[in-house]
């Protein structure tokens, strides 16, 4: 028997608000001066280990918006995934786990420099076995949410039918496409209302789809009205492109969801970063969580609220455990 399904909790609390699938990831970061050259061994002077993987982090950040929130993915029978599981029950977030005999569940391995830079080697395990008959399992955690969250550590036949329920049930569907799968197709890129990759994303999608090359490191210098043009190759929808320390840039289509303008940006919130390694999920969790939270609002708002979640994610070390709550983002940064 290659799975067994994990029991659906009889219990869910409030009903969710935003349904996450995604991959779950046991984190283990060394943190060292700089990064070694190659065949050099370089001494750290921290070790960690905790929850994450980026549908897990983004589930974590949205939930600690005040949102409810349920998350669907997949684990390996081992001690990583008692862990995950005991991490999400803490966290009093729901999850459905489809619990594989046949694969682990999936682990990385972090290095951070002093700089707060990263590289990342992942295992993915169980992520890529995710079931899509699971996924379709799960249609009651649909019924009565408004978002859906998804990103690319899992398999694409999960992912098509976690945005086919999404559709089904009329849900804003949202897609981190990090990274970037090598079989993803134009098809699910733009069955997502809103796209939300980094520069390099940005600058994958652009070759694969637009055919067009841009360096991703000479994104944040290109000019909003070159920004927008790009972004409206790729997508009918709203594109939020991440430019990390330089803040984030926004491009809607026809829909401007409440904006006043098709496209601005946003500058980087001031911030003492020691480990950006999820900032990006920080951002993409806490985005869907203020379309929730502010959806009588224009669409800037959360991803105002989205920026400084994700400036303050960089002060802690690690990924889930380092995802802000909402008073702590109100606290430090205000209601505005």
């Amino acid at each position: 028997m290659p799975s067994a399904p994990s029991p659906p909790p009889s219990a869910l609390g409030p009903r969710p608000s935003v349904i996450v699938v995604g991959s779950y990831v046991q984190d283990q970061a060394w943190f060292v001066e700089r990064f070694p050259r190659p065949g050099e061994t370089v001494r750290a002077h921290r070790y960690n280990t905790g929850p994450g993987g980026k549908g897990f982090n983004q589930a974590v950040a949205c939930a600690r918006q005040g949102v409810a929130t349920a998350f669907v993915g997949a684990l390996g029978r081992d001690t990583f995934a008692q862990f995950a599981q005991d991490f999400a029950r803490a966290e009093g977030m729901p999850c459905r786990w489809q619990i594989r005999d046949d694969v682990p569940t999936a682990t990385s391995s972090i290095t951070v420099n002093a700089r707060a830079e990263n590289q990342i080697a992942m295992i993915f395990g169980a992520n890529e076995q995710l079931d899509a008959e699971f996924v379709r399992a799960q249609d009651d955690l649909f019924t009565g949410a408004r978002a859906l969250l998804i990103q690319l550590e899992n398999n694409l036949d999960a992912l098509h039918a976690a945005l086919a329920l999404g559709t089904r049930h009329r849900l804003t569907r949202i897609l981190n496409p990090a990274p970037v799968h090598a079989d993803l197709g134009a098809d699910l890129l733009r069955s997502a209302d809103i796209l939300t990759p980094n520069e390099t994303e940005f600058s994958l999608l652009l070759e694969r789809f637009a055919d067009a090359q841009v360096d991703p490191a000479a994104l944040a210098q290109c000019d909003d009205a070159a920004l927008h043009a790009l972004s409206r190759k790729l997508t009918a929808g709203t594109v939020v492109v991440t430019l990390g320390s330089r803040g984030c840039f926004v491009s809607h289509g026809s829909e401007r969801r409440g904006d006043a303008e098709p496209c601005y940006r946003l500058p980087p919130e001031p911030v003492k970063p020691i480990d950006t390694t999820g900032a990006g999920d920080a951002f993409s969790g806490a985005l869907v969580a203020g379309l929730v939270r502010f959806a009588d609002a224009p669409f800037r708002r959360a991803v105002v609220h989205a920026n400084r979640a994700a400036a303050i994610s960089t002060e802690t070390v690690g990924t889930a455990p380092a995802m802000p709550t909402f008073e702590a983002v109100i606290a430090r940064f205000g209601a505005t």
